[in-house]
């Protein structure tokens, strides 16, 4: 397995652990405090999540199938991106347990 992959998984994890802080914060302004433009930046922010959660579940899967995970866990990570900051704990765990792996497959680089 590549480090890229790995690297493109961490990346949207963060982007998506965001986005969806961000935008529970931005529900709460709207029905909870009631003010004024959080309706509109909530549609805003919620169609960014939507469409980056979307590209989330991409690389999710390309690595869980990489890493040849089971079903069980491979479903975890890829839910992970709807439940606020799970995103960022799953990513750590994960990141641990691969870039030892990664460090493994990956060739010796001869220094002259």
């Amino acid at each position: 397995m590549k480090k890229s992959v790995l690297t493109r998984y961490r990346v949207m994890a963060y982007v998506t652990g965001v986005l969806l802080i961000v935008l529970t914060l931005g529900v709460i302004a709207k029905y909870g405090l009631h003010l004024d433009g959080a309706d509109d930046f909530t549609r805003i922010v919620g169609i960014a999540h939507g469409w980056l959660y979307v590209v989330y579940l991409v690389f999710a899967f390309d690595l869980g199938s990489k890493a040849k995970w089971p079903v069980g866990k491979q479903l975890w990570v890829l839910l992970a991106g709807t439940i606020p900051t799970a995103a960022f704990f799953v990513e750590r765990k994960v990141s641990h347990e691969l870039e030892a792996k990664v460090a493994e497959e990956s060739p010796a680089v001869a220094k002259a």
